[in-house]
This record gives C-alpha cells, structure tokens and sequence, in this order.
C-alpha cells in the first residue's frame, strides 16, 4: 500500500535530491575572494560565466530522484522495490565519489580552497531515509512470506 511507512521515506530521499539539485554544494575561494560557486549542474564563475563540467553529478542526483520516486508505486513488487532501493544507495554513494574527485579536480585546476555548503548533506540524509526504507520493505516481505506460510 501506498501508505506505508516506507512511501514516505521514498518521497523524502526524492525531494532531498531534488533540493540538492537546485542549490550550491560549495564554494570556491582565494585568500577570502570567492573564486566560483559549486552546483551540481554548473560551476558559476565570479564574472557569471558558467563551466558545465559536473553535469555528471546532477545526472547521478536526478536518477537518485527518479528511482525513489518510482519505487513508491511499486508497493505490489515489494522485491523490485527493494533492488530500486539498493540501486538508490549506491548512485548516492557514487554521488559523493563523484562529488570528491570534481573538487579535488577543481581545487587544483583554480588554486583555491573549498567550502562544503550545508547542502552538500542532503544526498547523506538520502541514503540514510533509502537504508530506512529497504528495512521496512523487508521487514514487511517477510511478514507476507510467513503468512503465505501459514496457508
């Protein structure tokens, strides 16, 4: 049913994406001058200029998005709900390999230091809700499976 507990952390580890998307990660900066602004889409220059290099983290958060909210309505399929689950966790753990190895790239192409925006915390509390979810999702596959037992 689409009101389990299990719906509601789904929709959470979405919309946690979903606001990661749309907001800075961090911040690039020299001896205290902002350098560039770090999104998940595009890296904002101080002129305005935009450099479309981490698109691959927005794609990674966009699939994160989509396969939690269509694990939702998949209730009837509890262990496909389950495998889209894992899938989740571990595009947000590839998320923040991503994430580290653009800012370690950036880092050094700009010769400036980074600044985690809290943000960049949103994709975690994700994978937190996704492993709360697949809990309940098994925990209630295996309530079917004693009850069919009990047939």
């Amino acid at each position: 049913m689409i009101q389990r507990i299990q719906s509601v952390y789904l929709f959470l580890v979405a919309v946690c994406a979903v606001v990661c998307l749309c907001m800075p990660v961090g911040h690039f900066h020299q001896d205290g001058i902002g350098v560039a602004d770090f999104y998940n889409l595009w890296l904002t220059m101080a002129d305005g200029a935009r450099v479309f290099a981490p698109w691959a983290m927005f794609v990674l958060l966009v699939l994160a998005a989509f396969t939690s909210f269509a694990a939702i309505f998949l209730f009837k399929r509890r262990m496909f709900q389950v495998r889209l689950s894992v899938f989740s966790c571990l595009i947000l753990v590839g998320y923040y390999i991503v994430f580290g190895v653009f800012v370690y790239v950036f880092k050094s192409r700009y010769d400036a230091d980074f600044t985690l925006s809290w943000t960049a915390a949103f994709p975690a509390v994700g994978l937190i809700l996704d492993y709360l979810a697949f809990r309940n999702i098994m925990k209630d596959e295996l309530i079917v499976r004693s009850l069919d037992r009990l047939r």
